[in-house]
């Protein structure tokens, strides 16, 4: 990268030689004005109104213009008396957190390049200090002809630095803001944050100039002698009627575009309304388990049944597994029924519990 001029930082008592670099470039097209009847170039000539004729560029000098159109000429030679401090120096007057520079006062950028070995060291001094501090330089510098305020900071492992309009040179947002009285609802604050939150964030570097594209397409095919392509036409824009609505539909929209883009759309899970079955199953299994392994619960109605104990076992056994066949003796069905009826009286709540949970 080319320097555009070359200085020093005055950092106190230190001064560091430097290059002062654009980190920036223009990508825009640009073209020229032609006659369209035969393509010829439009040239503009400085021409002296007094005399009307054309003066060459040694024959042009500065002035300023008064109020009542008097022109006071202004030489080179004036310019070089005025006392200006930072000619060819980058004058550091005070270091700032970053967040007390408004971004209305950033314009250029540059970078600032050691100039030379001797730089090196208190280059890195200068930079390694703003990494620490959390702060950006305040400095003064004179380029093409004026002063200017700019600010330092770093950039990776170089020093950047923004040219900074004069706080006087910002104007005030006077008579900008709407003058009547708006009433924002909670509902309107909270679709718009969800439309916030549904457009996310996005990398920088995935954005680009699609109009310079689509010109360089256009230019492309007229060179070749071909047709320029078409552009689709634009989405025609209604008014917006229903504040409620507009954002609705923004929110929706955007999440249409980001679950078609690829990415992955949020997905909330709901409660699922039938969750008692799944209890009453489990409590029925648990049941059943805690029946199968703890057959001494029912050895109170075993007493209370005297000597048809055994096959009221026979009995209960076979109505839980509901897989044996009727080979029970009669004698051995008369006592299961009558141990049946005895458990009934003897534990009638107990029954009833069992029955309900089967």
């Amino acid at each position: 990268m080319r320097s555009i001029w070359n200085g020093a930082i005055s950092f106190g008592l230190v001064s560091i030689p430097i290059k002062l670099v654009n980190a920036t470039e223009s990508h825009a097209i640009s073209f020229r004005q032609i006659h369209t009847e035969d393509n010829g170039r439009i040239r503009y000539r400085k021409v002296c109104e007094l005399e009307e004729r054309e003066v060459s560029q040694t024959e042009i000098g500065k002035g300023y213009e008064d109020a009542d159109g008097t022109i006071v000429p202004i030489t080179d030679e004036d310019l070089s008396h005025l006392p200006i401090p930072t000619a060819r120096t980058i004058d550091i007057v005070a270091f700032v957190p970053a967040d007390r520079i408004d971004p209305l006062q950033m314009g250029a950028a540059y970078y600032l390049a050691a100039g030379g070995a001797p730089a090196a060291k208190p280059y890195t001094l200068l930079r390694e200090a703003l990494k620490r501090s959390n702060k950006v330089a305040i400095a003064k510098y004179a380029l093409r002809g004026r002063e200017r305020l700019g600010m330092l900071r770093v950039v990776g492992e170089a020093i950047a630095m923004h040219g900074l309009l004069w706080p006087d040179e910002v104007r005030a947002p006077e008579g900008v803001a709407p003058d009547t009285d708006v009433t924002i609802r909670d509902k309107e604050l909270d679709l718009a944050d969800a439309l916030m939150d549904t457009l996310g964030e996005v990398d920088l570097d995935d954005l680009h100039d699609e109009y310079r594209e689509a010109l360089e397409e256009v230019i492309a095919a007229k060179a070749s002698g071909e047709a320029p392509p078409e552009s689709p036409a634009p989405a025609a824009g209604g008014k917006v009627l229903d504040l409620m609505a507009a954002l609705e539909n923004s929110v929706r929209a955007a999440r249409e575009s980001r679950t078609g883009s690829g990415e992955e759309a949020e997905v909330t899970h709901l409660p699922r309304g039938r969750t008692a079955p799944k209890e009453t199953g489990g409590k029925k299994s648990t049941a059943t388990s805690a029946k199968k392994q703890t057959p001494k619960k029912t050895a109170p109605a075993r007493k209370t049944t005297s000597k048809a104990g055994e096959p009221a076992k026979k009995t209960a056994a076979a109505k839980s597994t509901a897989t044996t066949k009727r080979t029970t003796t009669t004698k051995g069905t008369a006592g299961a029924t009558k141990s049946a009826a005895a458990t009934k009286k003897a534990t009638p709540k107990k029954t009833a519990s069992r029955k309900r949970s089967a």
